[in-house]
């Protein structure tokens, strides 16, 4: 996903995008979901979360 695509959502969910970094944008997205802010924590290896909007970009 682009980062222009990431700061669309981030904005929808009332995110202040403004020098913020692709990994904190999906974090603070994550964790405003409901869901842990794991994105890019080098853990994607053992993540269960099949459905995770994030994976295909994840670390």
């Amino acid at each position: 996903m682009t980062l222009a695509e990431i700061k669309k959502i981030a904005v929808q969910h009332g995110i202040k995008v403004s020098g913020m970094k692709k990994a904190d944008l999906v974090k603070a997205i994550q964790q405003l979901e409901g869901n842990d802010p794991c994105f890019a924590t080098g853990t994607a290896a053992e993540c269960r979360q099949d459905e995770c909007l994030w994976r295909a970009d994840c670390e």
